[in-house]
């Protein structure tokens, strides 16, 4: 297939040779070296993986085999915080200035003047064959959910879901300022949109005085319902912006015992040591997880016209999952007015996130913030390993370990979906030429 560096004849065959991270098997067959790698060869039958073995030590039985010659193995990727309802809009509304409020205001004229159900199908579709191309099988977006807005994305989300059920497993999450959840009537049927469709609540989260009861009333009316909570929290360089600590104690005092996400939590890394080691044992507690955003929090915080930023913009990663708490990374938004950047590629994010947040010494933590976290987070840890009896849903690369895999963009990896090579070309971004009129 195009830009894949090997061609399977599936949906039954062997690789040889191959590197795997050990923590992405759900059985070592072998001790890993150093960096957290083990060489194994893989069987797959009819589109299933039918075993895992030390290499030289599987039967040959006439299956055909690829020897990788020590290229990595890792299972389909989870990009498990995206926005493709926004993405792609950049050419047609573009960030005035590169701030955070700039992006707020540019999305919401765009969302005003543009966002049609066509038009979001559309972007979402391109969005959707990128995340595939690149080796993604499982990936949340959030859905801009202020009135009227959540009438026209989510049954839009409701098609490509179908659409796209088999190959990618998609989840939805609403987002609007908790300050909408005052308007009783708006919360109401937003509840029932979301639990319709089986999607996960979520709010963006900010210091306002009635923040406390808005958190409870979120909490105890997604327990009644039965839905997950993922939040969009303290994305901000501001010290004071502690909602993380509201949404722990929020969620301790409701009793609440379902999943619940914090994303971004940029303001964790401005607050003094103490001050941070207290909110994140208190996340801990209440058993909420983290998934950060480093190229969109790189781009969008600490900017200042004509002044070099000060800090990365990412949160606490290291202390938080040395602190207990499960920490991920992942997307965000694309090629919108949040993040000019960005094509739905684990391998980028990887790399970034490696690279912005010192995720390398030791590199055989890198996949846990990768893979392991990002499925147990949106609920599918069985997709976060290679396992005999599991799909045959892989991305195997040329390179044969961290250096060379975080070195160069991998372009030309090959992804496979049930045991059969797919076409990794990308879409041209013409294709969206017809929607870019602002």
């Amino acid at each position: 297939m195009s830009g894949s560096f090997l061609t399977l004849p599936g949906p039954s065959f062997r690789l040889l040779n191959a590197t795997v991270p050990v923590s992405l098997l759900a059985h070592a067959p072998t001790t890993p070296d150093a960096d957290g790698l083990v060489r194994v060869d893989i069987e797959v039958g009819d589109g299933t993986i039918s075993g895992i073995a030390k290499t030289g030590t599987g039967a040959p039985d006439g299956l055909p085999t690829a020897d990788l010659d020590g290229g990595m193995v890792w299972p389909a990727f989870v990009d498990m915080h995206t926005h493709i309802d926004k993405g792609h809009i950049w050419p047609r509304r573009p960030n005035p200035d590169g701030s955070f409020d700039g992006a707020l205001s540019a999305v919401a004229a765009d969302r005003a003047a543009s966002w049609s159900a066509g038009d979001v199908k559309a972007r979402m579709e391109f969005s959707l064959r990128c995340a595939y191309a690149h080796g993604t099988r499982i990936l949340r977006t959030h859905l801009d959910s202020s009135a009227p807005q959540h009438t026209i994305s989510w049954p839009a989300f409701a098609e490509m879901r179908e659409r796209w059920g088999g190959r990618i497993d998609l989840q939805a999450v609403s987002i609007m300022g908790i300050n909408e959840l005052r308007d009783t009537a708006f919360f109401d049927g937003l509840v029932r949109t979301v639990a319709g469709h089986g999607g996960v609540l979520g709010t963006v989260t900010f210091m306002i005085p009635d923040l406390d009861d808005l958190l409870t009333s979120l909490f105890e009316r997604a327990g009644d319902a039965g839905l997950d909570v993922d939040l969009h929290v303290d994305e901000t360089g501001d010290p004071d912006a502690r909602s993380l600590d509201a949404i722990a104690g929020a969620v301790k005092r409701t009793g609440f015992d379902r999943r619940v996400i914090a994303g971004h939590c940029c303001s964790l890394a401005v607050q003094d040591d103490a001050r941070a080691a207290r909110t994140i044992a208190a996340v801990a507690d209440a058993g909420i997880g983290v998934v950060s955003l480093p190229m969109c929090n790189m781009y969008l915080q600490d900017r200042t016209p004509g002044r070099t930023p000060r800090w990365r913009g990412v949160t606490q990663l290291h202390e938080l999952a040395a602190g207990g708490v499960t920490t991920a990374v992942a997307s965000d938004n694309t090629r919108d007015p949040f993040y000019a950047f960005g094509d739905l590629d684990m391998v980028e994010v990887m790399r970034e996130a490696v690279r912005i947040g010192h995720i390398d010494h030791p590199v055989a933590d890198i996949p846990g913030y990768v893979q392991t976290a990002p499925a147990t987070l949106v609920g599918r840890p069985d997709a976060a390993t290679l396992a005999p009896g599991g799909p045959a849903d892989l991305v195997a690369f040329r390179a044969r370990n961290y250096s060379e895999l975080l070195s160069r963009p991998q372009n030309d990896r090959t992804v496979v979906h049930a045991g059969r090579t797919i076409d990794t070309t990308l879409p041209d971004y013409r294709e969206l030429d017809p929607l870019m009129e602002a």
